[in-house]
């Protein structure tokens, strides 16, 4: 594997996160890199990859070339160290953790979200956030997205990635640093369009995670994926409408993967909860973060604005966050969709 940062003048990367799509992340960039700064919450966990060469709470299965890695759990080494940064840390943490760690410059640096949802105290994509919040100009502003589980990156299987910046250059300049042999990366300029599709796709996965654990079976929950991909081709196109193919890998491919994959934690969500638990308790038993949740509560507020007919995550919505009873808001979706 050719290694990128050896060659003159490359950007230093940075990582702030140590969760399962984080440890994914880092098993490709440890692929094209010398050296990785890593931000981890915790020092027990540092002291255990150091050691071990493994996050002992994610994805164990990667082992890290540790002699790559400089951890810390002080971000803002990792951010003054680093040309490039990936955010990687779960939608509903975010806020608290920079708020926590009040990072410095990281307007002066190239900043990639990797995250796959609202955040819900400003009802706000990542993007977004991070130019109104920490005042990045979106020319350096980008995303990772596509279809692609952290644990068939654990497994090395063949997969797609998408890393969308508005200045395409600077997307290109990225690419390779994630690209390796089981791992294709594109590029694209459609920031807001892919993210949107990243949050949807959470939500319709719970819906469709919800339709199974009610006992509906392959011949509806195909329809409701169908119906699915429509309501979030007219959401993108009202929130952004730009010339988009909605075929296209980050976004129907995403929300296939996500919809249908045993991986997928919020399909796990709502086949739970659809299941007979409540949302609460299938929170607490998961133990991993299901970005759905934020993400309906996000898409239901911003969608106030927008006033787009969305039937589905609306339906998402009302189970989740107001105790609607799942049967009755299956049942009455199943009359809605063709």
């Amino acid at each position: 594997m050719e290694d990128k940062s050896n060659e003159h003048n490359l950007p230093r990367i940075g990582l702030l996160g140590s969760g399962s799509w984080a440890t994914a992340l880092a098993k490709m960039l440890c692929e094209n890199v010398s050296e990785l700064n890593w931000w981890v919450r915790s020092e027990d966990t540092i002291e255990h990859i150091n050691k071990f060469g493994s996050n002992p709470r994610y994805i164990q299965s990667i082992q890290f070339p540790v002699d790559k890695l400089k951890l810390t759990t002080d971000m803002q080494i990792v951010i003054d160290a680093s040309d490039i940064i990936i955010v990687a840390i779960p939608s509903m943490y975010l806020d608290q953790t920079f708020e926590e760690a009040s990072p410095l410059r990281l307007n002066e640096k190239i900043v990639f979200s990797a995250i796959k949802g609202m955040i819900s105290k400003y009802n706000s994509i990542p993007a977004r956030y991070l130019h109104k919040r920490y005042e990045i100009s979106y020319e350096k502003l980008g995303i990772i997205c596509g279809p692609c589980h952290a644990e068939e990156v654990a497994r090395e299987r063949l997969s797609y990635l998408t890393v969308a910046c508005p200045n395409i250059s600077e997307a290109e300049i990225f690419a390779p640093f994630l690209r390796t042999r089981y791992i294709k990366v594109s590029t694209s300029d459609d920031v807001f369009g892919a993210e949107l599709a990243a949050v949807l796709k959470n939500v319709y996965a719970v819906g469709a995670g919800l339709a199974h654990g009610l006992g509906y079976g392959d011949n509806f929950i195909s329809v409701l994926i169908c119906n699915a991909a429509t309501e979030m081709k007219r959401f993108i196109d009202a929130v952004h409408n730009i010339d988009r193919d909605i075929n296209e890998s980050p976004y129907l491919g995403d929300l296939l993967v996500t919809a249908y994959s045993i991986n997928s934690r919020n399909r796990a969500l709502g086949t739970m909860v659809g299941g007979g638990y409540t949302v609460m308790a299938a929170v607490i038993e998961m133990q991993m973060v299901a970005e759905g949740m934020t993400g309906a509560k996000g898409i239901f507020e911003m969608n106030k604005e927008f006033m787009v007919e969305m039937p589905i995550a609306d339906a998402v919505y009302r189970i989740l966050h107001e105790r609607m009873s799942p049967v009755l808001e299956m049942r009455l979706l199943s009359d809605v969709l063709k």
